[in-house]
């Protein structure tokens, strides 16, 4: 049996959707002089680096890019990260993942700013599930998607020889 791909988005329109995500973060922000965006490695950092590309291009304020590893099938937080989290300090914290499926990475995202005094905290995704396991929400997503727990949405961005684009499998 050959396994189904359903193309969802195509390169342009997930260009598309970054740019929005893009204007509403900077429209949600106006009045910072720095925002962090944190990428969950490591889709959510390919996402964050496009998104960084298109505020440092329509934004006055400036945008620093983070990534954070987190262990997703660990019963506890377990991160990984190659920054001083002092730099988030008193900040916009934009927390970025490809796809918004169970809830749990993004919880786990939540959990590595906890003793951490920010100014905000918010989330984007290219695409939010509406079926999850967790009761998270995102701010910022470029599409909501209803799918049957058996499907996978799969993103694929920057990978060689391949055009960006989003399937449900």
């Amino acid at each position: 049996m050959t396994e189904k791909h359903l193309l969802i988005l195509n390169s342009q329109q997930i260009e598309q959707k970054i740019v929005r995500i893009a204007y509403q973060i900077l429209e949600d922000n106006l009045d910072e002089e720095e925002i962090i965006i944190a990428g969950i490695l490591p889709s959510g950092g390919k996402l964050a680096a496009r998104l960084k590309t298109v505020l440092d291009e329509i934004a006055d304020f400036k945008s620093t890019l983070i990534g954070i590893e987190l262990d997703k099938d660990s019963s506890k937080l377990q991160a990984r990260f190659d920054f001083d989290m002092d730099i988030c300090s008193h900040k916009v914290v934009i927390l970025v993942d490809d796809v918004l499926n169970s809830g749990k990475t993004i919880a786990y995202g939540f959990g590595v700013f906890r003793d951490v005094p920010l100014k905000k905290l918010r989330t984007a995704v290219l695409i939010d599930r509406n079926h999850k396991r967790f009761p998270m929400t995102t701010d910022f997503a470029g599409m909501a998607l209803s799918t049957v727990l058996k499907e996978h949405v799969e993103v694929v961005l920057d990978m060689e020889g391949e055009e960006d684009a989003v399937y449900l499998r």
